[in-house]
């Protein structure tokens, strides 16, 4: 997930802004959401890509690979109607203004995303009925030393064709280890290295339409 090459958890991240608020990283080159509507490309892959809200029940546990700007988060606050809880590994943490601007974009999570920024940093942050506990570092150290079980996976770091290691076989074998039995992933990828991982760690891995220009996303149960 991150070299010498990229800046250390602590450094806020380098980003340029495209037209609507879009923040794109200089050192993947990638957007943090889509151009083509980052709220909806949420809903479609890692919401529906899961089955949720329907999924839902208290103690529900959502674990996610790239917070980013939290939009995911955000998402399941929106529609969670009872006590959720979602853990989030990320290695390059954005500044409050940077989480600020990238927000601004989405109004109708105004009180959510504000919710989001007053608690940063300080432990679980509420959102809504989501309890949300972000986990920084490289995710090759963080996740395997987590010690709990997601009921359902947003995997949703940068292209894995550059941001190769957080993809890679070792990190989707723990992704498998610490999923609950039955649980699910989803993500906007088809690429087939990923779903290869994801298979041989024990999911029953399925394409889905993607969103946007995307043909394809993937999606998954633990078998």
């Amino acid at each position: 997930m991150s070299d010498l090459a990229h800046p250390a958890p602590e450094d806020e991240p380098a980003l340029d802004w495209r037209e609507g608020g879009v923040p794109v990283s200089r050192d993947f080159d990638d957007p943090y959401f889509s151009l083509a509507g980052g709220l909806e490309e949420t809903r479609h892959v890692f919401l529906a890509g899961n089955d949720l809200p329907a999924r839902l029940v208290p103690g529900f546990h959502v674990a996610e690979l790239g917070f980013g700007t939290g939009l995911n988060a955000l998402a399941l606050a929106q529609v969670a109607q009872v006590p959720v809880r979602m853990t989030s590994f990320e290695a390059f943490p954005m500044t409050v203004p940077q989480l600020a601007r990238a927000h601004a974009a989405f109004p109708a999570l105004a009180d959510l995303s504000a919710q989001l920024r007053a608690g940063w940093g300080r432990g679980v942050i509420t959102l809504g009925r989501v309890s949300l506990t972000l986990v920084l570092g490289d995710v090759r150290a963080t996740l395997p030393a987590w010690r709990d079980r997601a009921d359902a996976w947003f995997l949703d770091g940068f292209s894995p064709a550059k941001n190769p290691q957080m993809w890679g076989a070792d990190v989707m074998a723990q992704v498998g280890s610490h999923t609950a039995p039955g649980g699910s992933f989803a993500t906007y990828t088809a690429a087939g290295h990923v779903r290869r991982a994801l298979q041989d760690a024990g999911f029953a891995v399925a394409r889905a339409p993607g969103f946007g220009r995307k043909r394809h996303m993937s999606r998954g149960r633990l078998a």
